[in-house]
């Protein structure tokens, strides 16, 4: 059956903010939704229109890095193919151009300058740094500039993800971040990583988010992915983020199955999620 399931990143989501992040991942659904003859392009639009809502943390609204600039990281992946930009600056909607490089042969994987490069050579919207920043992402950085900060302590981490089944039975998986705030410039996350952000095969598809480097160590997209090989998503979701807690991480996934099944499992304060389906929807925080 098909559906696409979203999620709006798995983080201590400020009650002010669940209206507007349970609001645009049942949007996102949606509009994913309408492309569903198409696993990869539904994924696409989906975490683009994220990218474009300022709720979320990626594209405009993204968290700020150590030096008050947005840098951006995203991957689009299917049948174990994919495609990822790191760290850039100027590109309007990083994941339209993941998913570009996933149709590439010679190279899978560009860093910012020849990330930006590609994408002006192929047409992409560029913007000046700027165009991400909005003035609650300038008040928290000045805000917590003031003093240590550790995010893992303050649950300030996310991700917006996306996992798709089509019609034909093809799954996908598309991500986009703008990090943890104050990150060390040049950081990158579990985001554009295969099998730590996101895992997608013939059989099975998962999206990561949470603490990066907790996700990357323990590479939840592709064991949640193995794990469900064994157990239905729900379940396989609900082990690995227990096994991953073991280790001390936090974070959260959401997977899909051949069959179209769907799961997700958190151990964070909150994780926005929404779902749509021939004859199923929810949303949910």
């Amino acid at each position: 059956m098909e559906g696409i399931l979203i999620h709006g990143g798995a983080w201590n989501i400020p009650p002010e903010s669940h209206d507007s992040h349970l609001k645009g991942c049942k949007k996102a659904a949606a509009l994913g939704f309408d492309y569903l003859d198409d696993a990869l392009q539904a994924a696409v639009e989906a975490v683009s229109y994220m990218e474009d809502d300022e709720t979320f943390d990626a594209g405009i609204g993204s968290f700020l890095n150590e030096k008050g600039e947005v840098e951006l990281d995203a991957i689009v992946t299917s049948n174990t193919n994919f495609g990822s930009v790191l760290s850039v600056q100027h590109i309007k909607n990083p994941v339209r151009v993941a998913h570009a490089i996933y149709h590439e042969d010679t190279f899978s994987i560009l860093t910012p300058k020849g990330a930006e490069h590609y994408a002006k050579e192929k047409g992409f919207e560029l913007v000046d740094n700027s165009y991400f920043k909005i003035q609650r992402e300038i008040d928290r950085w000045r805000t917590l500039s003031q003093k240590p900060f550790n995010p893992l302590d303050a649950f300030t981490f996310s991700t917006v993800g996306a996992v798709a089944r089509d019609l034909e039975g093809h799954i996908a998986v598309a991500l986009s971040t703008g990090g943890v705030p104050l990150k060390k410039k040049g950081r990158v996350g579990d985001t554009p990583i295969p099998g730590a952000g996101a895992y997608a095969t013939q059989e099975s598809g998962a999206a990561s988010t949470g603490h990066g480097e907790s996700i990357l160590r323990f590479l939840l997209a592709k064991r949640t992915c193995d794990e469900m090989k064994i157990q239905g998503p729900m379940q396989a979701s609900q082990y690995c983020i227990a096994e991953m807690a073991k280790m001390g991480g936090y974070g959260g996934v959401i997977c899909i199955n051949k069959r179209g099944q769907c799961g997700y499992a958190y151990n964070t304060p909150y994780m926005a999620i929404a779902y749509k389906g021939k004859n199923r929807e929810f949303v949910t925080i």
